[in-house]
C-alpha cells in the first residue's frame, strides 16, 4: 500500500490538489474534515473527547487500508497543536512496518496567498478555517507549529504549481 500523507498550512491547497491526484492516479482520497466534521457533532474542536476520537478514527481507517494490502491512500492533514505527536510518529513508525510505504508532500504559499484563500466557497463546504483574524491569531500563537513531520519526500509551491501540475509531480514520485 502507498499513502500519500499530504500536508501543509490551512488553504495551501490541500484538497484540490489531493481531489486531482486521486483523479489521476485512482487513490482512495481521504479528506481528513470527512472525520473532523463528524467529529465536531459530537465533540467541540480541540477538547480531549475530540482529540481521542478523531484520532481513532483516522487511525482505523488507515489501519484497515493497509490491513487490505491493496488500497492506496492520499491523506490530507495540516498540523496543528490539538494532533499528538504520538499520531504522527505511528503513520511514519508502525504503517512503515505494516508494508505502506509513506510519501510525504507538503504543500505550501505564502502568507499573501493563503489569507486570500481563507474565504473561499470550497472552504465554508467544510468546517474549515476561514475566519482571518482568527487564522492570524492561531499563526502568531504557534498552532500550526507542532506536530512535527519527521520527513517531507516534496515540497510543492501551490502559488507557482496548479492543482494539475501538482498532481502529476506527486504521481511521478508515487511511481518510482
Amino acid at each position: 500500500m502507498i499513502l500519500v500523507f499530504l500536508h501543509g498550512d490551512p488553504a495551501t491547497g490541500k484538497f484540490t490538489v489531493g481531489r486531482e491526484l486521486a483523479g489521476l492516479t485512482g487513490f482512495e482520497f481521504y479528506h481528513n474534515h470527512l472525520v473532523v466534521d463528524e467529529v465536531l457533532k459530537l465533540h467541540a474542536f480541540g477538547t480531549p473527547g475530540f482529540v481521542r476520537l478523531r484520532d481513532e478514527r483516522w487511525r482505523a481507517h488507515l489501519s484497515a487500508a493497509a490491513a487490505s494490502g491493496g488500497a492506496n491512500v492520499i491523506f490530507t492533514f495540516n498540523p496543528e497543536n490539538t494532533v499528538p505527536q504520538e499520531f504522527i510518529d505511528w503513520i511514519f513508525g508502525e504503517l512503515p512496518q505494516r508494508h505502506v510505504r509513506v510519501v510525504s508532500v507538503q504543500l505550501c504559499a505564502s502568507e499573501t496567498a493563503i489569507e486570500a484563500r481563507l474565504a473561499t466557497s470550497q472552504r465554508q463546504g467544510f468546517k474549515k478555517l476561514t475566519d482571518l483574524p482568527f487564522y492570524r491569531q492561531l499563526r502568531a500563537a504557534g498552532t500550526f507549529n507542532s506536530p512535527l513531520i519527521p520527513r517531507t519526500d516534496l515540497q510543492i509551491d501551490t502559488e507557482v504549481q496548479s492543482p494539475v501540475e501538482s498532481a502529476r509531480l506527486i504521481a511521478r514520485l508515487v511511481q518510482h
